[in-house]
């Protein structure tokens, strides 16, 4: 079989990772693909070549265009990230009867339908198994290794930037906008941090795992989204007292009226294993209804993890280059035809259990007013804390735990506990998930 050759299209963290990897793995990676695998053209409006090996034998220009238009290229790795010009990109290149690989989870969950049935009326494929979790194959997972099972939910710590900070937060009790400026200095998070604490990146990433596990289109603007900026040290404290960790989940459930897809922070047992992923890892706990709960663990971010699920696509595109396309692994799981309209829940309608934190003032009463208002609306209390005042303050932090209530109910018990006289401020709402099988 001739050399599949390759088209870059970014030569930074990502596409520099890729070029070295390919090279310095270039043998082994030809016995598993069955053909020899070759960057021959790369586009980058700027890198660093003593970072890159195997630069000699690569055509470097800075017009992305001309290298999706090139007619010797079979398979073009989009690595430069965003919307635009990524979208433009991707799609000359599939008009141009080329495979495309890509890591961009933005692009993917918001343009991704569009993608798919360009890429199925031109008969080439797309693959995206390093736009999720990075290094963790958990695409290939779901979409192929659980293709026997009935996906029931998906929880994932699916965002490095956020999980070191809640580490940090968790090990040495230190704030938020303190732990958030030294991820900025070691990298891990952008100057412009919002896609990361806010959850808009972690978003991206759950809308495309519930694609491939409910076998629904891809619904970005339906995924609620909730940062960690208001995580308070001593909400870390609390639960951890109460054997609980906090971290910033992602979660898609299927139920009978329909899909939860939600981005949120979340308390989880300490004994659950993905309670105990730190730092910059990522984890993605997949439950199927034949093989029960599985925990997918590696890195989520950087040069070669990232770049190792770049490259196995280019490998799987590689192996499937002569097949029938008709035969081949749909995109999104299942077969396009047969994708499902199941209508995705509001928050309103997502059934989960909560942790609650109210200042309260010191005085008899307070307590059993607030369990009032909960017990009104159907919402039991699953434990309680009343923390002692401290010294010449008079009130205290009223800490608990619910069973699970629909949240419009619980949002309606908040709105009735903060207009009482006794509880000063906003009520902390964390929602609580046992990740059970």
């Amino acid at each position: 079989m001739d050399p599949v050759k390759v088209g870059l299209l970014g030569l930074g963290t990502v596409g520099g990772g890729t070029l070295n990897v390919l090279t310095r793995n270039a043998e082994e990676i030809a016995r598993r693909a069955g053909c020899d695998i070759q960057i021959t053209h790369a586009a980058a409006k700027s890198y660093d070549p003593d970072s890159l090996t195997g630069l000699d034998r690569v055509e470097v220009g800075d017009d992305a265009f001309a290298v999706v238009k090139n007619p010797d290229i079979d398979i073009v790795v989009e690595l430069i990230g965003g919307y635009s010009p990524a979208r433009e990109l991707v799609l000359e290149a599939i008009e141009n009867g080329k495979h495309v690989v890509t890591a961009n989870k933005a692009l993917i969950a918001l343009h991704g339908n569009e993608i798919f049935e360009a890429a199925e009326q031109k008969g080439v494929m797309v693959a995206f198994e390093a736009a999720v979790a990075g290094g963790i194959p958990i695409i290939k997972a779901v979409r192929e290794g659980l293709a026997a099972n009935k996906i029931e939910w998906v929880a994932g710590i699916i965002n490095g930037t956020g999980n070191f900070i809640l580490t940090e937060m968790k090990d040495k009790g230190r704030d938020f906008g303190d732990v958030l400026k030294e991820a900025q200095a070691l990298g891990y998070a952008e100057a412009d941090p919002t896609f990361d604490v806010e959850g808009i990146d972690a978003a991206h990433k759950l809308t495309i795992l519930a694609s491939l596990a409910f076998g629904i289109p891809l619904q970005f603007d339906k995924t609620y989204t909730e940062g960690i900026a208001s995580i308070e040290p001593q909400d870390v404290t609390y639960a951890d007292q109460l054997g609980y960790r906090i971290k910033h989940l992602g979660i898609t459930r299927k139920t009978d009226k329909g899909i939860e897809l939600r981005v949120h922070p979340t308390l989880i047992p300490h004994r659950r294993l993905i309670a105990n992923v730190d730092g910059v890892m990522n984890a993605v706990l997949v439950k199927g209804d034949a093989v029960g709960p599985t925990l997918y663990y590696g890195a989520g971010a950087g040069a070669e993890p990232t770049a190792s699920a770049v490259v196995a696509d280019i490998v799987d595109i590689a192996r499937a280059l002569t097949a029938d396309p008709n035969h081949r692994v749909p995109h999104l799981a299942f077969q396009p035809s047969h994708l499902s309209d199941t209508p995705v829940l509001s928050m309103d309608d997502v059934v989960t259990a909560y942790y609650l934190r109210m200042s309260a003032q010191d005085k008899p009463g307070v307590v059993a007013k607030v369990a009032g208002i909960l017990g009104d609306l159907g919402i039991s209390i699953e434990a309680i804390q009343q923390k002692e005042p401290l010294e010449g303050e008079e009130t205290a932090n009223l800490v608990m735990l619910t069973q699970p209530v629909l949240e419009k109910s619980m949002r309606q018990a908040i709105d009735s506990i903060e207009a009482m006289d006794s509880i000063e401020g906003k009520v902390v709402m964390i929602r609580v998930e046992y990740l059970d099988s």
